[in-house]
């Protein structure tokens, strides 16, 4: 049989002293973190947009519910004061832009959560329109996508761009679709 050296078996001890402590006998597990290191979690969403800053849509910090009902009443200023609030609840969706608290509500297609398209060239479904109606004073949303900010129409049975009708905030996104919210 072997001998331990008195190193070793101290060696041993510290070990086996450490795993016990690390055991079910009530202290911590070693999957538990330090509360001073856990990341803070928020389910106010004014507070978690003041601590976030800017964030295209709440990430695991937030705990609360998908859209607050205070984000849904302040979109619902200026609607119809029988509009029913599960609407808004259920249609909308709301970001945090350097701190603050937007809120956009889908209401007629509005592409909330895509990225406004700032591009100025036609795309091939424009061109196929404008091949069959060469002369259409407007191309309709459903041919020229949502999220454009341009006005198209067809000239000569070629798309070309009217005007500029919205927008692109710092993010991205359409700002004629998203309101600054208040608590």
């Amino acid at each position: 049989m072997r001998r331990v050296s008195l190193l070793q078996y101290t060696i041993l001890l510290l070990i086996a002293l450490n795993l016990i402590s690390c055991s079910s006998f009530g202290a911590p597990g070693p999957t538990s973190v330090p509360s001073s290191t856990q990341a803070a979690t928020y389910s106010d969403p004014f507070a978690y947009c003041a601590a976030v800053g800017t964030i295209d849509e709440p990430d695991a910090r937030y705990v609360g519910p998908k859209v607050p009902e205070v984000i849904a009443k302040g979109l619902m200023k200026g609607a119809s004061p029988d509009a029913p609030l599960d609407l808004f609840i259920q249609n909308s969706f709301w970001r945090c832009m350097d701190g603050k608290v937007y809120g956009c509500f889908v209401g007629a297609n509005l592409p909330c959560m895509s990225k406004a398209d700032m591009s100025l060239t036609p795309t091939p479904e424009e061109a196929d329109f404008c091949q069959a109606n060469p002369n259409a004073e407007i191309i309709p949303a459903y041919v020229t996508g949502r999220e454009t900010v341009y006005e198209w129409r067809c000239k000569n049975g070629a798309p070309e761009i009217v005007r500029q009708v919205f927008q692109a905030d710092a993010r991205g996104f359409i700002s004629d679709f998203w309101y600054e919210l208040s608590p």
